[in-house]
């Protein structure tokens, strides 16, 4: 119940001290600064009334000045939005009423420590504007406690109409006051330090998650950890290439958005299938799929794994429609030495180079609707484990006369 009323009443305060392009950052700063000041304001008057009960008048009417004149700082604030004039007008006024009181009064002693009130302005300036002003202010308030220990002597008055129980009694209030404000600035320190380590946290995971969608996790670890060039050589992976049989044809009968969203369905279930066997998608172009196996994570199965999700692509599009668009995929693999990296700076992505990465989409283009084809190198490795049909020798770009085999199915 408390806490929902707390909240209302910084939320309406956020609304009155926040300006539309202030950052979060700022909201609160300027949030704090109106809850203070409207407590300041009611905060003078119980003052003004005790000493002008007890015959101290002028310190009675520097306490109802000084409540006015911040409700005026506050007003002045609400019309011409400045926040640094207003932090400072209200610091400037607090630390010369309090001074003065204290002077009025007759020092630190007879006045119940009123001075101490001055430790609230570099704690207001910390949480509430510049932490180096904060700092400044406290090095400044130290040399006005120093100075009026050394003047106290030659004050006017040394004593005031106080009497001793209400001297103690302000005593008391002035600690409990100060260190109120001492509290809950700590307080407001430690939960925003609390709060701002969860976004962080957060921000961290969104981030990991995003570089991971996009990079192996074996190359996120060193880009953040260490600044060089990413590239490796492997000397034997397998690469598969995957794309629409028509698609240019089929793309001009339907809108756009349709288009993307179709291709989307596709490969979103492509990309569980990457994930069910542990391979590696490099990139999409345009309706081409590409996924590589062996990389960056060495291993002695690269080709049999990758000819296994081959044969789920295809056996999978086969028998689904898309979208209501049946689509047939040519598939090619090739097996081979390639390298591996990240290049740029911008935008950049984890890509392969090689001959045998320019050979395995000669594969995919030359191979036929429905089918995976394969070079004679990925043949030799999965031979045990496939079935393969020979489909003779093609001719192949930049390449010749190359034998070539289609995958059937697994033994």
């Amino acid at each position: 119940m408390v806490r929902e009323f707390l909240a209302k009443a910084f939320q309406l305060l956020s609304r009155y001290a926040a300006d539309a392009g202030d950052s979060e950052e700022w909201r609160v700063k300027k949030t704090i600064y109106s809850t203070v000041g409207i407590i300041t304001v009611f905060n003078w008057l119980p003052y003004a009334v005790v000493y002008f009960v007890f015959n101290e008048r002028s310190a009675a009417a520097i306490c109802l000045t000084a409540s006015i004149l911040q409700a005026l700082v506050l007003l002045h604030y609400r019309v011409f939005r400045n926040y640094d004039i207003a932090v400072s007008c209200s610091v400037l006024m607090y630390t010369l009423a309090i001074t003065t009181v204290h002077i009025l009064l007759g020092g630190f002693a007879p006045s119940g420590m009123v001075m101490l009130f001055l430790l609230t302005n570099p704690i207001l300036m910390l949480v509430a504007y510049k932490p180096s002003h904060g700092l400044l202010l406290y090095v400044v308030n130290a040399a006005l406690f120093i100075t009026a220990a050394i003047l106290e002597p030659h004050y006017l008055r040394t004593s005031n109409n106080l009497p001793q129980n209400i001297i103690t009694a302000l005593l008391i209030v002035n600690i409990l006051n100060v260190a109120t404000y001492m509290i809950f600035g700590t307080y407001y320190f430690l939960r925003q330090n609390e709060i701002l380590s969860r976004k962080v946290l957060v921000e961290q995971a969104k981030s990991e998650s995003l570089l991971l969608n996009i990079l192996p996790k074996e190359i996120v670890a060193i880009l953040k950890n260490e600044n060089r060039v990413i590239a490796d050589q492997f000397d034997s992976a397998s690469i598969l290439f995957a794309d629409v049989v028509d698609f240019t044809p089929l793309s001009a009968t339907m809108a756009p958005t349709e288009l993307v969203e179709l291709l989307n369905d596709v490969y979103s279930y492509f990309d569980s299938l990457v994930g069910k066997y542990g391979l590696e998608k490099i990139k999409t172009i345009g309706d081409c799929y590409m996924v590589a196996s062996g990389v960056p994570r060495r291993r002695p199965d690269h080709a049999l794994v990758l000819a296994r999700l081959a044969l789920d692509i295809r056996d999978y599009a086969s028998r689904h429609a898309f979208r209501g668009h049946r689509l047939s995929f040519r598939i090619g693999l090739n097996s081979g030495p390639v390298v591996a990296g990240v290049i740029g700076r911008r935008k950049f992505t984890y890509d392969l180079w090689g001959d045998a990465v320019n050979t395995a989409s000669r594969m995919e283009s030359h191979s036929v609707g429905g089918s995976i084809q394969i070079t004679e190198t990925t043949y030799n490795l999965i031979k045990d484990e496939f079935v393969c049909e020979p489909r003779g020798t093609i001719q192949v770009k930049g390449k010749g006369e190359m034998p070539v085999w289609f995958v059937i199915g697994e033994r």
